[in-house]
């Protein structure tokens, strides 16, 4: 995941202090907005008051449980994200959660890298039913740029960039058809001490290209790049 906190708010409900807390803290390295919470009837009031983007869901917390609190907001909402946590790997879970449209079904004890995944899978799907907003820029293929965090996404989450990979697109998506010369890039990206060579230049193009659909950034022969 990346460095900047991610502008999602998070509704965790977990009964497990411990749990709870140890998430908690590392949701709030990555999120913005984050709001925990032991209960299920707790975790109702606060997605009514908050509005989150994406649920993290224990099923067996107390008054009203995962299952039956993802239930009651489906009544009126397909859209938030969940992603629900359990000791069970029943099968009659797995049918139950599955009507629910989850976004990943986690059995515990949860691995870092197993929820990342999830989370990454969920803020995914928000790129791509956000594909007309102001805020992301559909390239085809299941690809999308969200120029607010600055991230590339794919249908299998966050693609992974160098710092200079990332620079280089967020100034050429910043300005569709804008011939972006090579002195332009050097001077956008590259440190004042830093070597800077056009065959550099291309290498880095030539790494990014192979993360990209094709044609997304095109030469402009002699002069420099544009999207």
């Amino acid at each position: 995941m990346s460095n900047e906190k991610y502008p999602y708010r998070i509704l965790f409900v977990e009964d497990e202090k411990d749990i709870r807390d140890n998430y908690t803290r590392y949701l709030k390295r990555h999120f913005l907005h984050v709001d925990a919470v032991a209960d299920g009837e707790e975790g109702y009031c606060i997605y009514k008051e908050k509005k989150p983007d994406i649920m993290i869901l224990d099923i067996n917390v107390p008054k009203l449980n995962g299952l039956e609190l993802l239930r009651k907001i489906r009544q009126t909402d397909q859209q938030t994200k969940a992603i629900m946590l359990t000791a069970h790997a029943d099968v009659k879970y797995l049918l139950d959660a599955a009507e629910l449209k989850l976004v990943k079904y986690l059995v515990k004890p949860i691995a870092r890298n197993d929820l990342k995944d999830a989370l990454n899978l969920a803020m995914s799907e928000y790129a791509k039913f956000d594909v007309f907003s102001k805020e992301t820029i559909d390239l085809g293929d299941n690809f999308i740029w969200n120029k607010t965090n600055k991230i590339l996404y794919n249908e299998s989450g966050e693609v992974t960039l160098t710092k200079k990979e990332n620079l280089i697109l967020s100034l050429l998506f910043a300005s569709p058809n804008n011939v972006f010369t090579y002195d332009d890039i050097f001077v956008q990206v590259w440190d004042y001490d830093e070597d800077s060579k056009k065959e550099s230049l291309k290498t880095i193009i030539k790494n990014i290209r192979k993360k990209l659909p094709e044609e997304t950034i095109k030469n402009v022969f002699g002069v420099g790049y544009k999207f």
